[in-house]
């Protein structure tokens, strides 16, 4: 998953980059130069655990 692919799906999803990078225990500055490389499958996959749980949280607890 290339970057501008990973901040389309934040974005979709109601969230911001900063989010899931504050989720990750990282800063936004770092997040966005991980962004710089394709996301490897571990990664792809952590980022989809961590945008349901933000969005769930989001949303009082409720799945979209």
């Amino acid at each position: 998953m290339l970057g501008n692919e990973v901040k389309d799906f934040i974005k979709s999803n109601g969230l911001k980059c900063w989010q899931v990078a504050d989720e990750w225990g990282m800063t936004d500055g770092n997040f966005s130069r991980k962004l710089r490389k394709p996301f490897n499958e571990s990664d792809t996959q952590r980022l989809y655990e961590t945008v349901k749980k933000l969005t769930e949280q989001q949303n009082g607890g409720t799945s979209v």
